[in-house]
């Protein structure tokens, strides 16, 4: 009995396709994974790490979302494996770079989220939108670290030190209301989702399990402040 089961999984392992261990050997960001592979390659729990910036995402950051400066460098950050769930029902590789000081408190909320079937959309780094914050949140895309300022200012972001998390950011907008009686709303096409009285996928509110676990672990939500709403945003509270 036991050998037909050690040769029944031995079967099922050579039946895995080579190009789709690919996809989790090389940490191909985007691309989704079947619970075989996952099982192949170690068990979930190895698809969830926070550790030091390997060599070649350091060399993908360049010029992008790092940028040299004297704030804050490699050794500041970590990266992040992850897998997640969308409302198609399938597992996604994700990845994410950020703070070593939240890299383990983010890395534990991503497990709990995937363990509910949260769905979040894409989770790739921003330099694959050749760090443009506008391009790549149409996109829905969560994230972390980018060395830039905050929207429509010159002070520099949170993300610029890898300390704020943003959601599925297409449904959860930043906006801000001017003075002029015209309102600043990024990204630009999510006009919509800024009305938050409707019902919508994505939405992330006081009852979402998301808002409960980043605010449970010490972040506060851009969508509580006043002079502007911030839905994807969740920073460090310092």
């Amino acid at each position: 009995m036991c050998c037909t089961i050690i040769m029944t999984a031995c079967a099922s392992n050579n039946n895995i396709n080579n190009h789709d261990m690919t996809v989790l050997n090389e940490w191909q960001a985007g691309k989704t994974v079947s619970t075989e592979v996952i099982e192949a390659y170690g068990g979930i729990d190895r698809c969830f790490a926070a550790e030091p910036i390997p060599d070649n995402v350091w060399k993908r950051m360049q010029g992008k979302t790092y940028k040299d400066n004297p704030y804050i460098g490699r050794d500041d950050l970590r990266h992040i494996r992850a897998l997640h769930w969308d409302y198609d029902q399938k597992i996604h590789v994700g990845e994410m770079v950020c703070n070593k000081q939240i890299a383990d408190k983010v890395a534990d909320i991503l497990r709990k989220l995937f363990d509910a079937r949260y769905p979040i959309q894409l989770m790739v780094l921003p330099d694959e939108f050749n760090a443009d914050d506008e391009t790549q949140m149409r996109s829905n895309n969560t994230s972390s670290f980018c060395y830039r300022a905050i929207a429509g200012s010159t002070k520099l972001s949170k993300h610029a030190r890898g300390l704020a998390i943003d959601i599925n950011t297409l449904y959860n907008p930043y906006y801000k209301d001017r003075a002029d009686g015209t309102r600043f709303v990024q990204p630009a096409t999510a006009t919509e989702y800024c009305d938050r009285t409707k019902e919508f996928n994505y939405k992330i509110d006081h009852d979402d399990l998301c808002f409960k676990l980043f605010t449970e672990a010490g972040f506060e939500w851009g969508g509580d402040w006043k002079t502007c709403k911030d839905y994807q945003h969740f920073e460090l509270i310092e």
